[in-house]
């Protein structure tokens, strides 16, 4: 991959608040390494957010290795991990700060930013994420790349807790999926969907819910049918089996707080039997993470990476994130839910036999089960699909790399495909979603 050659001198130093949970913060530290090269700017370490709703006090450095990223793009950006104090003491007036429109053009920031960092010398961006535009140069993609795959790397505490929850789960399996769920009480009582918990939940949702002033009521069951809530966790287990994967296939969770806990893990629980979370694997071995919400995703992060299978529940952050990196690494699957076909299927699930249920799914997942070539480039999030960084592969090494697949003869290697006896129940009320 070719390297972007900095410029000699430098226009100013570029402060950057990173915002939202830690695979958020990825892309505005990304995005950042990008935009100090487009301002010719040298690059402060970013700051990570202390106050959204998981309330994380960690730093860059308690996250990441400074030292890999600073000396990884040490040809394409100057990045320091502080202003320095006797510049900052000569200064007249504090560092400037503003919030650019989300998805700016390169031309914006040269346009709109650069004059500002010209004349102050300090400038910081804050709620630094999704604002630089997702089609660009080429050669600012693949600077891009470079900062999110090889430039942000895990500390090494982290790196190796999730290498070591990864051997564990290879132990019991030569192949595992990774299952991605995004079903947090703060997540779903933003969607504004109902998940089948009665009044009970209507109450508790509808509380946490008023935190968002601007947000306004909506109709569950209608957002149910445009594909705006996510799966369950029984359904993305009724969407694996349909899929193929047989109930004894090794399955590791990765998620914050499940809303409803066990009881909402139990129907996948039951699907899946060899069932495992960082909690069940890591042991003592988590405690030190345990009071940071985000390092506790660094090490899903980890496992889900090396999964065979990836499967989220949603199109949110990590699923992006994790499917990007996927296919730059080489293409390991990656099986995200069609949300506008499944929302309606999943609340007429109960009215149809398994048969049918299971070659609808099939149906509908037709280019969203992580095919190479399922996404045409510049379409969707270049952190999903980083087209520019990857190269052409024959055709043959695409085949070979098809281990994943269920109906492959390698696939069925630990995520056989299940037999008649083995199929799920729809009806009934422990059944329900």
């Amino acid at each position: 991959m070719p390297v972007a050659m900095r410029a000699r001198s430098s226009n100013g130093y570029l402060l950057i608040a990173a915002s939202g949970g830690l695979n958020q913060q990825r892309t505005g530290i990304s995005d950042a390494v990008v935009v100090a090269r487009i301002l010719n700017a040298t690059l402060v370490i970013p700051e990570l957010d202390h106050r959204s709703y998981w309330k994380d006090d960690s730093d860059f450095a308690n996250i990441f290795d400074v030292n890999w990223f600073i000396s990884y793009l040490a040809k394409d950006v100057t990045i320091v991990r502080r202003v320095p104090d006797k510049f900052m003491r000569s200064m007249d007036k504090p560092p400037y700060t503003m919030r650019v429109p989300r998805k700016s053009p390169p031309e914006y920031y040269l346009d709109q930013v650069l004059p500002i960092l010209q004349r102050r010398s300090v400038l910081q961006l804050t709620k630094f994420d999704y604002r630089l535009a997702n089609n660009i140069d080429d050669e600012l993609q693949k600077l891009r790349c470079r900062a999110n795959y090889h430039a942000l790397r895990f500390t090494k505490p982290i790196q190796e807790l999730g290498q070591k929850l990864v051997t564990r789960m290879h132990a019991m399996a030569n192949r595992f999926i990774a299952v991605h769920l995004r079903f947090e009480p703060d997540m779903l009582a933003f969607s504004g969907c109902y998940f089948g918990g009665g009044d009970k939940e209507r109450n508790e949702l509808g509380e946490i819910r008023k935190r968002w002033e601007t947000l306004t009521d909506v109709d569950a069951d209608e957002e149910r049918r445009r594909g705006r809530c996510p799966l369950t966790p029984h359904e993305v287990g009724l969407m694996l089996r349909a899929l193929g994967f047989a109930n004894d296939s090794y399955i590791y969770v990765a998620s914050g707080e499940i809303y409803g806990g066990e009881e909402t893990l139990r129907p996948l629980r039951d699907l899946f039997p060899n069932f495992y979370t960082k909690e069940m694997l890591a042991n003592e071995d988590l405690k030190p993470f345990l009071p940071f919400s985000s390092r506790l995703a660094a090490i899903d992060y980890i496992v889900c990476d090396e999964s065979d299978v990836f499967v989220t529940n949603n199109n949110g952050n990590m699923a992006k994130i994790l499917a990007g990196r996927r296919r730059y690494m080489g293409h390991k699957r990656t099986i995200r839910p069609n949300a506008k076909r499944f929302g309606p299927l999943m609340m007429e699930k109960d009215a149809m036999d398994w048969d049918t249920f299971a070659r609808k799914v099939k149906a509908f997942q037709k280019g969203f089960m992580g095919e190479p070539d399922e996404m045409r480039p510049g379409r969707g999030e270049f952190h999903e699909y980083p087209y520019s960084c990857i190269c052409e592969r024959p055709l043959s090494d695409v085949v070979d790399n098809k281990r994943g697949d269920p109906r492959s003869e390698q696939g069925n290697q630990g995520l056989r495909e299940r037999s008649k006896e083995e199929e799920p129940a729809l009806g009934g009320k422990e059944n329900e979603a």
